[in-house]
């Protein structure tokens, strides 16, 4: 490898202070989703004070706990974990469920909240669930570099996705089209070449933003770091081209330019064994949060 990646695990806690100023209103978006005008089944039960717990009924990784929270705080209510952010469920010692949380408030507010926060909770936790069983392949198969997300994600929805693959302890790659510039084949046809299109985003980018090229051949590869690419992506390849391919840039280009290698194109849980080379920096992938399944959390008021 480059010696430029390291594998830096994420600390319980963390996750939740990267969440910018801006999210809660996301919430809120959720909430007037769900009761855009009357709540007629609010009317029904009121608002007197209740309790509810929250039950994680499938074998999964706990992720969304910030979310869950906001929903119930925007709702007038209060919640109480019995499991950390990251903590995997453990059923087989609380039986086909366990206990996750509690959350209090006036019925009403607890209603309003439930669908929306389970919701998140599930998908998030799902995310990070499928994460961690990609990342634990990975390390078994001696993959000492990074699992990293694509942007792939649900629009409207891709902080609460990428925050799932940081628990889940996967890299979210890049979040947006400002966070990092990455020159796809689209790209570099409508500029014209891989050496023009580098050269056009590096007079814009300037010193504090990386560049990032896909390229589909070794000759590609050699024109993009030639041309000063910061990551070269070796996509759509198949496991054996990137072995041959990533040693040879590794080894052409030894002492003379500093880049990552990362490889992408449908990989799988399935196949990405095939990709796993120490000269490759990155392996990305929609799998761990496109089309994944959920954890099953209920949420049932104590009567």
């Amino acid at each position: 490898m480059s010696g430029q990646t390291i594998d830096v695990p994420l600390e319980r806690g963390i996750p939740a202070h990267l969440l910018p100023p801006s999210w809660k209103t996301s919430v809120t978006a959720w909430l007037a989703e769900d009761t855009p005008s009357f709540d007629y089944g609010g009317f029904v039960v009121g608002d007197a004070p209740r309790e509810a717990t929250l039950w994680g009924k499938s074998a999964g990784i706990i992720a969304g706990r910030p979310f869950f929270d906001e929903v119930f705080t925007q709702c007038g209510c209060t919640v109480e974990w019995y499991a950390e952010e990251g903590a995997q469920l453990d059923l087989s010692s609380h039986g086909k469920k366990q206990k996750v949380a509690t959350v209090r408030g006036p019925v009403r507010g607890i209603l309003l909240g439930e669908r929306v926060a389970l919701n998140t909770l599930a998908r998030c936790s799902g995310i990070a669930s499928q994460s961690k069983l990609l990342v634990d392949k990975l390390r078994e198969a001696g993959y000492e570099g990074i699992l990293a997300g694509t942007r792939k994600t649900t629009p409207g929805f891709r902080l609460v996705e990428k925050y799932g693959m940081l628990v889940g302890g996967a890299d979210a790659h890049r979040m947006d089209l400002s966070t990092m510039v990455m020159l796809k084949d689209n790209h570099v046809w409508s500029r014209g070449s891989i050496t023009d299109a580098v050269r056009a985003a590096k007079a814009v980018a300037g010193f504090s933003v990386k560049i990032e090229v896909e390229v589909q051949s070794e000759d590609e590869a050699d024109e993009a770091i030639a041309a000063g690419a910061d990551v070269v992506m070796l996509d759509n390849f198949t496991g054996d081209g990137v072995k041959v391919a990533a040693k040879s840039l590794r080894q052409k280009w030894q002492g003379k330019k500093s880049f990552l290698l990362e490889v992408s194109g449908g990989l799988r849980e399935d196949n990405v064994g095939a990709y796993v080379c120490h000269d490759i920096d990155i392996i990305s992938t929609s799998a761990i949060h496109q089309g994944v399944g959920y954890v099953d959390f209920s949420l049932k008021i104590e009567h």
